[in-house]
């Protein structure tokens, strides 16, 4: 069993922290709620981190099934169906965008890299809106996507956080957790877990462009964009194009990711920077499209796509994902093509020489969510 598997949410724990620490007495209250509901669905995403998808819930119909729950506001999962495939748009705008930003991911994998659903096997996906009351995450819990609706029970000048279904590339990032967990099955902890959210944003970030028709360069390359207030300075939670850039706010703090290996972040905190290390192989990536140029989905997203799929392991660190990526552009497109050089320069852009040079020595290992709950009550200590 994977022991570095917990719950993958889309806001980073270390978001919630610096509510609890900066903000009014209101959103200190919910920031410390939400990190205790993550943290009690640890458990259930660990214990379903090996199973294969015949043990879901979840049936493989073979083709595009999409259903969403409303929650109601409570936490049982999955809650009343509220549309089903086929069924006209309703009234309640979260069920929508659940619909419609499912299906927009399954569309690019089905589309674009011939992947049938999240597993391969035509997984129904699965959705549930309004969980809980003021829940400010949305996350993938092994079984189907799960989404708050922000700081809904707040008042209008404090709220932080719009509804987690309103940016498509949340839906995307959180269902691609799927997939890593049905192929790579990336370790939840240190590189490996900074690989798992990186790919995550690159997909997320595909999704909302193959929606859009986006080339590379048009794209905004925010993970998150419309999910902030206008309370808050700052346009998402994740800049792929620049990291460390996405916000820097006196309640949320700054962006703390880094764009280059010589910046990388060794920490105990948010198992062991998962959220925040990201940033060096989402700019890689996002150079290598940058330098292919056109749709990125088409030619850097099939390189990540089949380094995803056929080549990373558990284990994989960074210096493994450049040298493999490279290797599948080579394969794909031809050594010394186009592709295989954007590659190189996306990796040594952030400080990695392709099929050479090393791993720094790993971070000290993380309890991800509940790890920042405990620190917060001082049962674990600060970062």
């Amino acid at each position: 069993m994977h022991k570095h598997n917990p719950i993958h949410c889309i806001l980073p724990p270390h978001m919630l922290e610096d509510i609890a620490n900066n903000g009014t007495p209101a959103q200190r209250v919910l920031a410390i709620s939400n990190l205790k509901a993550t943290a009690k669905m640890v458990g259930k995403r660990r214990a379903l981190s090996d199973f294969t998808g015949a043990a879901f819930r979840v049936a493989a119909v073979g083709g595009k099934e999409r259903i969403v729950y409303d929650a109601r506001n409570g936490s049982n999962l999955p809650g009343t169906i509220a549309r089903k495939e086929d069924d006209p748009p309703v009234v309640d705008v979260a069920v929508n965008e659940a619909y419609d930003g499912s299906g927009a991911t399954y569309d690019l994998f089905k589309n674009i890299y011939e992947r049938n659903s999240i597993d391969s096997n035509g997984m129904r996906l699965d959705s549930t809106v309004h969980y809980q009351k003021g829940y400010d995450n949305a996350f993938w819990d092994g079984e189907q996507m799960v989404y708050g609706d922000g700081d809904e029970n707040l008042p209008v000048n404090e709220r932080l956080f719009n509804r987690f279904t309103i940016a498509i590339d949340v839906i995307g990032h959180e269902l691609t957790h799927g997939v890593t967990q049905f192929e790579a099955k990336l370790t939840y902890s240190q590189q490996p877990g900074a690989l798992n959210e990186s790919m995550s944003d690159v997909f997320g970030s595909l999704v909302k462009q193959y929606t859009l028709g986006q080339t590379a360069d048009q794209a905004d390359w925010i993970i998150g964009a419309g999910l902030l207030t206008e309370n808050v300075n700052g346009v998402g939670i994740r800049s792929m194009k620049a990291p460390g850039t996405a916000y820097n706010d006196p309640v949320l703090g700054k962006d703390p990711q880094p764009a280059h290996m010589k910046d990388y972040v060794n920490t105990v905190s948010d198992n062991g920077g998962v959220h925040i290390n990201s940033g060096i192989p989402n700019r890689a990536f996002y150079i290598t499209a940058l330098e292919i140029g056109g749709q990125a989905w088409l030619k850097a997203g099939q390189i990540w796509y089949v380094t995803l799929r056929d080549k990373l392991t558990s284990s994989s660190k960074f210096q493994d994902c450049a040298n493999l990526t490279y290797k599948a552009a080579e394969e794909l497109f031809g050594a010394g093509s186009l592709e295989h050089l954007a590659v190189k320069k996306g990796w040594a852009d952030v400080g990695l020489t392709v099929d050479g040079g090393g791993t720094p020595p790993p971070p000290p290992s993380g309890d991800g969510c509940l790890n920042s709950l405990l620190r917060l009550i001082g049962a674990a200590p600060a970062r």
